[in-house]
């Protein structure tokens, strides 16, 4: 596999402190072994894929999951649990400039869209996955960034037809929200989950509609003539028709239409421990509603229903355990800046996973152009929970030659440019990572 990434990093070391590990536990699932016929196979068993097998099964087709670990082993089992609105990261005016403004309009619909195909699934299959927050919140850091959410408020209403609170500096202590910030903008869709239940859930959902989900079964070479030939080390897999679901973890050669498409970047999450009552009033930090800045390294964060605070952020061009470790001193030197009343305070868990960009900023979802019967759906800006789910039902009506019932914007529907450099494109992230640095993020 031609990986864009060290392959300490597709090893077990950047996740072995995941807190989402230490709240589920492994299914159980086989590994793949001998022949192996199916309708469709899919390749990776994270949100992408298990939703797609999942709509696949409940449609009554033979379809087979092939995972190189365990299901949501990926970004899918260790993200932050935000399921918001997003997937199309360029900002509006760009969207706009490059696919005209009813595609940009159509685009933001289908964001809201995804979040009602992950609600949908948690509801109908009855998963529990601590699920808390009444939509999301985005904090601003001065008087310019509440001009800047009174407009954004206006186009979201606009856009969506729901209306955007404006929180301004003398209202923040009420909504529990103290901190560095000048002011915020909760936005009344989505809500926070435990990504690994929610993975796990969709995997076991699946499996209960007659899907087969095999784990430790990574896929080493596809061959295509008439039907699909996937290879493993135990197992020889044929399917009349193909997904390939993995995203930041995809490799240039499997298949080679993947090459340079994508951008693997990292994201670093931490746990705390369990807050007391007075370090939570110290700090003024009580509200549950799932939270993030307006930073370019993108401080994500939440306060958990068990007390836990949960801190994320972008970052990190490298990955080795030396890396590692100096990505866990970044974080947390900005979790104390950000939060200074829990400088104190112990943070147990601390890992990174791999998001997948574009080169336009936008995801996609459809046929693998040079690959007939092939589909594929990936780069959803970090933003994966929502429209990861979402874009995995479009391809499961795509790959049975049925119109998706889901909402398919046009701009979802074009194949991502290649980034130049090939395997080294991350030096695409060097410089705007350097900047941040020294501007302070």
């Amino acid at each position: 596999m031609k990986h864009v990434f060290p392959e300490h990093t597709y090893g077990d070391a950047p996740r072995a402190q995941c807190y989402w590990g230490d709240t589920v536990s492994d299914p159980g699932y086989p590994a793949a072994s001998g022949q192996i016929t199916c309708d469709i196979a899919v390749i990776g068993a994270g949100f992408t894929g298990l939703s797609a097998a999942l709509h696949l099964a409940e449609s009554g087709a033979d379809v087979a999951v092939l995972e190189t670990n365990t299901p949501g082993w990926g970004a899918s089992g260790r993200n932050g649990g935000f399921c918001c609105l997003g997937g199309f990261g360029a900002p509006d005016p760009v969207i706009a400039k490059l696919h005209g403004e009813n595609a940009r309009a159509e685009a933001r619909r289908a964001e809201m869209a995804a979040v009602e195909t992950a609600a949908d699934l948690i509801e109908r299959h009855d998963l529990q996955v601590n699920r808390h927050s009444d939509g999301e919140t985005v904090m601003g850091f001065t008087p310019r960034s509440l001009a800047g959410f009174e407009a954004e408020s206006k186009r979201i209403e606009v856009d969506l037809g729901i209306t955007p609170q404006i929180i301004p500096n003398e209202d923040l202590a009420q909504h529990g929200m103290t901190g560095p910030f000048h002011c915020g903008m909760s936005i009344p869709v989505g809500f926070a989950l435990n990504p690994a239940k929610y993975a796990l859930g969709l995997a076991q959902a699946a499996s209960t509609q007659g899907a087969r989900i095999f784990s430790r079964s990574p896929v080493q070479r596809i061959d295509h003539g008439n039907r699909f030939t996937l290879h493993t080390d135990s197992a020889r897999i044929t399917a009349k028709r193909l997904i390939v679901a993995t995203n930041g973890y995809s490799s240039d050669d499997l298949p080679r239409w993947m090459r340079a498409r994508y951008l693997p970047a990292q994201s670093n999450v931490l746990v705390t421990r369990t807050l007391s009552d007075e370090e939570i009033a110290e700090q003024g930090w009580s509200s549950h509603q799932m939270a993030y800045d307006e930073r370019f390294f993108l401080h994500y964060f939440r306060l958990m229903p068990n007390r836990r605070f949960l801190f994320g952020m972008r970052g990190g061009l490298f990955s080795s355990p030396a890396q590692d470790a100096r990505m866990h001193r970044t974080i947390r030197s900005h979790f104390e800046r950000m939060f200074p009343a829990w400088a104190h305070v112990d943070t147990p868990y601390s890992w990174n996973g791999l998001l997948s960009l574009s080169r336009d900023m936008t995801p996609y979802a459809g046929p693998i152009p040079e690959m007939p019967g092939a589909f594929t759906a990936l780069s959803y800006q970090g933003n994966g929970v929502a429209m990861a789910s979402h874009a995995g039902a479009i391809l499961a009506d795509l790959v049975q030659d049925k119109t998706p019932s889901r909402a398919y914007p046009s701009i979802l529907r074009k194949p991502p440019r290649r980034f130049p450099l090939g395997r080294f494109r991350r030096a695409w992230l060097w410089p705007p990572y350097a900047v941040a640095a020294l501007t302070g993020g």
